[in-house]
């Protein structure tokens, strides 16, 4: 059995195909389908069925395979930063991934301290949907993911770091600024600016839900992903939109908008710092998460 043949089968089953898994491990796919081949006949066993022409199945055989590949591949890793220890260097991988606006404002003092201490730790930040960022952590493509702790599944390990609140962004000066109680009447008037549809954001499934059963009608003008562009188009008056944000962060007082609670229709959440449950921290890794929550913080599942 050859290293390249295990890299090689990993990527496909991660990916699903040969198509990817050769663009990711830069073979051709008639390469990678050769070493796939040859891995089967010393195993003396198939490791993927076709379903179709197009989807890729793990077999029994090859589920257990995978499971041998992962565990084989993490442990190289820890094996490259023990030996690199040996010689007086902190080297490895540390992949994090989050939505935009917790790497634009959160992360980048954390990750200054960081660099100084393990300077040669190569890092991957992707910016990504919580969903997405949830994907990730379970495939095992980064190692750990930033996101709300109300979203993250039990299957997963997480650590609580900062509270943040949904509140109703409008210009100052709006009517709603001046109301002494929000209700779902008074913001069905406004037009809004919500995160779009399919990227399943719950504020705004909640609040479609709630406008629906009161029978309210309501206009969405825009939508957005990005509560830095969000807030934009709230402070030229084009309407109101919501943001789940940590309260006292400053770069929020540089805006021309007014932040009114919402306690009374979201409850406030954490973002948390999540991790797969069976992932073994070498040094480096577990050094990020001591920065960022503190050397007290405790998983919360």
């Amino acid at each position: 059995m050859e290293w390249q043949q295990v890299i090689g089968f990993y990527q496909v089953a991660k990916l699903g195909s040969f198509t990817k898994a050769a663009a990711a491990t830069f073979r051709t796919q008639s390469a990678l389908s050769q070493q796939i081949k040859a891995l089967e006949r010393e195993l003396d066993c198939h490791l993927f069925e076709r379903i179709g022409k197009r989807k890729l199945r793990l077999t029994s055989a090859g589920e257990r395979f995978f499971t041998f590949a992962e565990s084989v591949l993490e442990n190289y890793d820890s094996l490259v930063e023990d030996l690199n220890k040996l010689g007086g260097f902190h080297k490895g991988r540390l992949g994090i991934a989050a939505p935009f606006t917790t790497l634009y404002h959160l992360l980048p003092e954390v990750l200054k301290e960081y660099i100084k201490h393990f300077p040669q730790v190569e890092l991957t930040i992707l910016d990504r949907s919580q969903q997405t960022v949830i994907e990730l952590i379970r495939g095992g493509d980064v190692d750990f993911g930033l996101v709300l702790e109300s979203e993250v599944p039990g299957d997963l390990t997480s650590f609580r770091w900062k509270r943040v609140e949904t509140v109703l962004m409008t210009p100052p000066g709006h009517p709603l600024a001046e109301a002494k109680r929000l209700t779902l009447e008074k913001l069905a008037k406004y037009p809004l600016i919500l995160p779009p549809k399919d990227l399943k954001f719950t504020c705004r499934r909640m609040l479609e839900e709630r406008f629906q059963k009161l029978g309210l009608d309501y206009q969405i003008v825009m939508e957005s992903s990005n509560v830095e562009l969000t807030s934009l188009y709230v402070e030229m008056g084009l309407g109101i939109s919501f943001a789940t944000v940590v309260i006292d962060l400053p770069a929020l007082q540089q805006r021309k908008l007014e932040f009114l609670p919402m306690d009374q229709l979201f409850k406030p959440d954490y973002i948390a710092a999540v991790m797969r449950k069976d992932k073994n921290l070498s040094t480096h890794k577990s050094f990020f998460l001591t920065i960022l929550l503190g050397e007290s913080a405790l998983p919360l599942n």
